[in-house]
């Protein structure tokens, strides 16, 4: 199982660019690993690799993750903005959320009232909205569960 996080987290790292230099895909990443290796190691779940078991297992831990991180990067972001230090890429933000971070990132913008009022910014979001909501049909009508 830990096989098969680590790899997906890697093809992560090379399909989207925003991530190259992203700080905290890397804390998100190595979250994931630990992760697969407690369940694997301490809770005695095995699963074959690039199984259905293990990708599930994937997503049930990806999706805690990635938006807990996102809500962070906001925090970092707003932090920062305050304090007129260097701030975290835009691109970096989306990525995030484009990778499932979405819920996070609507608490961060909420919870620290961040990047809520740039029209371009949101634009983009919600944009990333559609295009995930595009990904989840396509993902239930192949499961044929719609």
């Amino acid at each position: 199982m830990i096989l098969t996080f680590a790899v997906i987290l890697f093809a992560l790292l090379f399909i989207f660019a925003g991530l190259r230099k992203n700080v905290f895909f890397l804390f998100y990443a190595v979250a994931m690993i630990f992760s697969a290796y407690y369940m694997e190691m301490c809770l005695g779940i095995r699963v074959h690799y690039f199984g259905k078991a293990s990708l599930m297992l994937f997503v049930l831990c990806h999706l805690p993750l990635i938006n807990l991180f996102t809500f962070i990067a906001y925090g970092r972001d707003k932090h920062c903005a305050k304090k007129g230090e260097w701030r975290i890429p835009e691109v970096q933000l989306h990525t995030l959320e484009l990778m499932g971070g979405t819920i996070g990132a609507i608490a961060g913008q909420k919870f620290f009232h961040h990047k809520n009022k740039k029209k371009s910014y949101m634009a983009t979001f919600f944009a990333t909205i559609v295009i995930q909501a595009g990904i989840i049909v396509f993902i239930l009508r192949y499961l044929k569960i719609i």
